[in-house]
């Protein structure tokens, strides 16, 4: 394959811009040192990676997976599962110690409505000096 065109690539992946975020992944593992499994022939890492998309010689669905995993900020393994029980206990309690303290309840509440009926006031009075 002398050149690489859009279209070689298309019926590998379908969609054309996840074929251009799948190749650019692939770019990327070329220039940390991934094995290529096609012959270079002085091409730049973008175009061999489009080739070896075009001639199936990588799996799209790896290169897939390994680029929505690079943007998850967070890496959850099966073993990783969250202990449901303590996150209801640490829930709990937080609930509790808000309690003990005051936080919750009818005069919290109403102190809230009291500062935003005066900011309102506020707000109003400011508008009829600018009038």
């Amino acid at each position: 394959m002398a050149r690489v065109t859009v279209e070689d690539c298309i019926l590998e992946v379908p969609n054309r811009f996840e074929l251009v975020m799948v190749a650019a992944q692939r770019a990327r593992k070329i220039g940390t040192g991934a094995a290529l499994t096609v012959d270079r022939d002085n091409d730049k890492n973008p175009v061999v990676a489009l080739r070896e998309i075009a001639e199936k010689t990588v799996s799209t669905d790896e290169l897939k997976e390994d680029l929505t995993a690079s943007y998850q900020k967070i890496h959850m393994n099966d073993d990783d599962e969250p202990n449901l029980a303590e996150l209801m206990d640490a829930e709990e309690q937080a609930l509790t110690d808000r309690a003990h303290l005051g936080l919750e309840g009818g005069a919290a509440a109403s102190d809230d409505d009291d500062e935003d009926e005066d900011d309102l006031e506020t707000l109003a009075g400011i508008a009829e000096d600018e009038e």
